[in-house]
């Protein structure tokens, strides 16, 4: 064997370790995640004594499983025998356990008291976030009027909206609470906050005066104002879990600046995403051309042309709107240029993350969980490539 192939052997097996942890961890979340949700709903799996504990069971037990038991987005680490997690259910890696290994050492590195108390710590931000994101979808596929999330019936279709709206507030008070450590509490209520914020701006954008605005604004505040939705709501989702973790383990000021900056481009990056594939059957799928009701999509944003004569002006109505932007000479070379920026910003985001990492470790930990979705960023720019000839 020569050197180039020793090289190549030992990186791949260094690999492998590093996904074993990152298997591990991903795997103690699931243990946590399940004991959280028998703490939750406990009293429902109970025959019912009374009336009253009847009606507890199916308006808060039963919708609280079916929210938090659902899925969570892309499947990342598929069943393996033999590997932490086994053959169960596919795992998904956590930023909150990427920051753990990256300042507290991998478990050939940890065994001390600091570290162990650290990890409790972070054992609860882990779960006490993956149940915000389940709160947050609940309550945002009502707001948007989403009816399947991730394949599934959305809570509000099984349960009403009531129920729905009803469960997602009280998953957030519950992880509020699991959480415990005053530092993670705090960084979870600003999460809270700002995604709220986010989904305030985008509900203004189905409004006709938010609309007659955006279309009268020069492109520049156009794209800053869909820049500032973004960061809010989805940036929100992919820097809550990093700053909850660092929050938790007193990470001092700097990289925690250099953190959030590189969370929020993953989110624009994420957002650009989730509107280009509005327009791509191979990601779109069957919902291709649904999300059309709002300009919160930044390809209208782009295309929509405020100096152009009134006849050529797009309607607020969404079918008129739609139609135009299909239509547009320019819709193709947008959709390729967006596509580029996204790649651009998760490569900035995934090099300023590697300047904080520990370790070649840390680094490969970083993008066994990131590129989960991130690598969808690079072939949707591949796709609308090869559909320009470019």
């Amino acid at each position: 064997m020569g050197a180039t192939e020793r090289v190549a052997e030992a990186a791949g097996e260094a690999l492998d370790a590093v996904a074993e942890v990152v298997r591990s961890d991903a795997a103690l979340l699931e243990d946590d995640l399940a004991e959280f949700l028998g703490s939750l709903t406990a009293p429902g799996a109970v025959a019912a004594q009374s009336v009253y504990e009847a009606a507890l069971r199916r308006s808060l037990y039963e919708p609280v499983a079916d929210a938090v038991g659902s899925k969570v987005g892309q499947e990342a680490l598929p069943p393996t025998a033999g590997a932490p997690g086994g053959d169960r259910a596919p795992l998904r890696p956590s930023m909150v356990y990427w920051a753990y290994r990256n300042y507290r050492g991998f478990p050939d590195e940890t065994g001390h008291d600091v570290a162990e108390a650290d990890l409790a710590v972070v054992r609860r931000a882990a779960v006490a976030v993956r149940v915000m994101l389940k709160a947050f979808v609940a309550i945002d596929d009502i707001q948007d009027g989403s009816d399947v999330r991730y394949g599934e019936p959305a809570l509000h279709v099984t349960h009403g909206v009531p129920l729905a709206l009803n469960t997602g507030s009280w998953l957030i008070a519950a992880v509020l609470r699991h959480a415990a450590d005053p530092a993670v509490v705090d960084s979870l209520v600003r999460a809270v906050e700002s995604g709220f914020t986010g989904q305030a701006v985008d509900l203004s954008t189905r409004t006709a005066e938010t609309r007659a605005e955006l279309i009268a604004a020069p492109l520049e505040e156009r794209v800053a104002y869909w820049e500032s939705l973004a960061a809010l709501k989805t940036g929100t989702l992919f820097r809550m879990p990093l700053d909850s973790a660092l929050a938790g383990l007193r990470v001092v000021d700097d990289e925690q600046y250099v953190l959030d900056a590189a969370m929020r481009q993953l989110g624009l990056a994420s957002q650009l995403f989730n509107d280009l594939t509005d327009f791509v059957p191979e990601f779109g799928g069957g919902r291709i051309h649904e999300d059309y009701d709002g300009l919160s999509n930044r390809v209208f944003l782009e295309l929509l042309d405020p100096e152009s004569s009134q006849s050529a002006q797009p309607s607020l109505s969404g079918e008129a709107l739609k139609s135009y932007v299909l239509g547009h000479p320019k819709l193709e070379s947008t959709l390729l240029a967006l596509a580029a920026e996204a790649v651009l910003l998760k490569r900035e985001a995934k090099e300023s993350v590697y300047r904080v990492c520990r370790s070649d470790r840390s680094a490969a930990y970083f993008d066994l969980t990131i590129e989960r979705k991130g690598h969808l960023i690079d072939r949707l720019h591949e796709t609308l490539q090869q559909r320009s000839g470019a």
